[in-house]
């Protein structure tokens, strides 16, 4: 349901009171949603005391007010919480602790490419083997110093390392969020015949076949910048090109989103439609898409939310049944929560809802007032869109990062016309490279042009004086107090926009 046709939500940006009850009024005409959102509640509280899960299930049942619902409601919660902590305790069940200081010798599965950091490189791998007995399918960091040569070694592939099991340190503890136990500080390391197998093994495949069509007749530099518009592979930038992008505000690009959920979609559909497939046929076939996309982006918390909202959105319309943006948030939060409690802790889990909700809230009163002063639609679109994307993640980067950038809005508006075009050619490059590399070429010569001018307007932003400034954040209460601003800065915006007449 959308905002204009709930009633009392027009008088919400004028008295709280209306808010409130217009809030209420949604909930209670959509119980499966609030469920889900007292479900993805209880997930997060998963490592909160028994006492904070029984005051969240309370307030869930309070909201909830019908007493069959605030029942669910509760439960919802409960159960939330009570399936966050087991999977925690799977999550971190390890038999390596007692194995911290000595010296290994072990394969492992690489399961991302080799991220610089100072003084070396790390990654994230899997133990192939059992260690001392112990240890099968753990996953461990690799801290790969300067002096250690690294093979040319391709995501899935089996590296045999000898190094000293230590535990994470404080700086490294975001590899704890991806399943990591402990750290291997590596000595030497060298490249086997072997590969995983299974479903993951294929992924691996297909995705060493997409690398090499999107290198396929570009300079490295550019390549480099395809794999991570394309892919999500940002780790063969080099330092100079990233820092431009993040001052720029335009490392967004760089990470498989939603953004390229969506563009996957605009561009498969069409295509399946000219194949002859009926809307069933193409709704399966975008489904299948999401499904592949999804690891082969290296399944981060920002496109596992992005593939959960498509593939929901996808199953809705295969049934017939109007699609939910809310619901389907709310579903995204419950299964990657579900996969992993720990992802809330995440950046990139936190930026990617921010934007998500700030787009949904935001974008259809700024829009609609662009467009009432005849402000032609994409441009309003765009603008809209960048804004509120801009507006919803400033507070968790200068939260996480101490930064925020001056320049992201403009920058993000010069970028937007190629941003599509080069990543549906990269799309394409990347199916056809599946058959063989030189089909690609054509496609990133044309390519070339965009990524070039990308590449400019972050170079050219980044140069602007302070185009980021340092802005510190100390806690969680500065963060909500930053949200609380924006959302009441927001309504007396909205406020003057109605005063005013359009010309």
């Amino acid at each position: 349901m959308s905002a204009g046709r709930v009633p009392g939500l027009a008088r919400a940006g004028r008295d709280p009171r209306a808010a409130v009850a217009a809030a209420l009024a949604v909930l209670s005409r959509h119980p499966r949603h609030l469920v889900l959102a007292a479900l993805a509640a209880g997930l997060l509280a998963a490592p909160l005391a028994p006492a904070h899960v029984g005051l969240l299930a309370l307030a869930a049942a309070a909201l909830a007010g019908r007493p069959p619902l605030a029942l669910l409601a509760a439960a919802a919660v409960l159960g939330g919480a009570l399936g966050g902590q087991a999977r925690l305790a799977a999550l971190e069940r390890s038999q390596l602790p007692p194995l911290l200081g000595a010296s290994v010798t072990a394969p492992v599965v690489l399961l991302d490419q080799p991220r610089p950091v100072r003084h070396g490189a790390t990654a994230l791998a899997e133990l192939h083997a059992p260690l001392a007995g112990r240890g099968h399918g753990e996953r461990v960091m690799l801290r790969i110093k300067q002096e250690t040569a690294w093979p040319a070694a391709a995501t899935g592939a089996i590296v045999l390392v000898r190094g000293r099991l230590r535990a994470l340190g404080p700086f490294e503890r975001h590899y704890a969020r991806r399943g990591a136990h402990a750290a291997i500080s590596l000595e030497a390391a060298a490249l086997t015949s072997g590969r995983r197998g299974g479903a993951m093994g294929v992924v691996d495949a297909i995705r060493t076949r997409a690398e090499r069509a999107l290198d396929a007749g570009l300079p490295p530099a550019q390549a480099a910048l395809l794999r991570g518009m394309t892919l999500g592979q940002d780790d063969r930038l080099d330092e100079r090109t990233r820092e431009e992008f993040r001052a720029s505000s335009l490392a967004h690009v760089l990470a498989a989103s939603g953004q390229n959920v969506a563009l996957l979609l605009a561009l498969a559909l069409p295509l399946l439609a000219y194949a002859g497939l009926g809307l069933r046929g193409r709704l399966l076939g975008a489904l299948a898409l999401i499904v592949l996309y999804v690891p082969l982006a290296g399944a981060g918390p920002s496109i596992q939310r992005a593939g959960v909202m498509g593939a929901a959105t996808t199953v809705a319309a295969l049934a017939g049944r109007p699609a939910s943006r809310w619901y389907a948030l709310l579903l995204a939060a419950a299964v990657t929560l579900a996969l992993n409690p720990r992802a809330s802790g995440d950046p990139g889990w936190q930026l990617s809802f921010a934007a998500v909700v700030a787009i949904a809230l935001i974008v259809p009163g700024t829009r609609g007032a662009m467009l009432a002063r005849r402000v032609p639609a994409p441009v309003a679109d765009a603008v809209a869109i960048s804004f509120a994307a801009t507006l919803g993640t400033a507070p968790l980067l200068a939260f996480h990062f101490a930064q925020v950038s001056l320049v992201g809005l403009p920058a993000n508006l010069l970028a937007a016309p190629a941003i599509a075009p080069i990543t549906w050619l990269g799309m394409l490059a990347a199916g056809l490279g599946q058959l063989t590399p030189a089909l690609a070429v054509p496609l990133n010569g044309v390519n070339a042009y965009l990524l070039a001018y990308v590449g400019w307007v972050a170079r050219a932003a980044a140069d602007v004086p302070y185009a980021s400034v340092e802005l510190v954040l100390p806690g969680l209460l500065a963060l909500l107090g930053s949200y609380a601003a924006i959302v009441v800065l927001a309504l007396l915006g909205r406020a003057l926009l109605r005063r005013r007449p359009a010309a």
